[in-house]
């Protein structure tokens, strides 16, 4: 396997040739921001929502958007392991279940409205996400949150979807992705 980086002393490679990447300063003062707050062990010092909502500037010789996502995930994971531990003694398995049930269940009363009404749309005149596409993935998030059916924390984070005029607003899109994620992590 061919090691793509220039600088061996940097965790991630850089992004290929001429392409943009993840600023590298806000990358490593991030993760290491999170390592502070992991290794500190107290709760809430960084919560995995905030992990999944981080977001950096895109600049040329960054690093690869991919691999730094990937480790995004992998922190997100950690700090939801250690949240579901910390809420299982706090509030005691029935009590962690029961709020978890419920926000599963907010997320599948929305999922569960008809194709094409799910969502707030944008103006006409404005961009969101593709309804087709959207309509698309909340099926196979629906089947999950209903029968269990397949589907992995890092499918529903890495979706993407393309924007069309009077698509679905994006932000609600996100929102409810967030919260699916969330319950997947809860979970285990």
């Amino acid at each position: 396997m061919t090691d793509t980086r220039t600088d061996r002393s940097t965790p991630f490679p850089d992004a290929p040739g001429r392409k943009k990447g993840y600023e590298k300063r806000a990358v490593d003062t991030f993760l290491e921001k999170a390592r502070d707050a992991f290794e500190a062990d107290e709760p809430g010092a960084l919560r995995s929502t905030e992990v999944r909502s981080a977001s950096f500037p895109l600049v040329r010789g960054g690093y690869a958007i991919g691999p730094v996502d990937a480790a995004l995930g992998r922190v997100e994971d950690a700090f939801a392991a250690r949240e579901r531990e910390y809420a299982l003694s706090r509030l005691g398995a029935r009590a962690w279940v029961a709020e978890t049930r419920d926000t599963a269940q907010v997320v599948l009363d929305r999922l569960s409205r008809p194709r094409g009404g799910r969502f707030d749309r944008v103006g006409v005149f404005r961009y969101g996400y593709s309804v087709r596409e959207v309509d698309i993935v909340s099926d196979r998030i629906a089947r999950y949150l209903a029968t269990g059916d397949a589907i992995t924390a890092e499918q529903v984070r890495s979706v993407a979807f393309r924007v069309q005029r009077g698509g679905y607003r994006e932000t609600q899109v996100d929102a409810v992705l967030d919260a699916v994620v969330e319950v997947m992590l809860a979970v285990g």
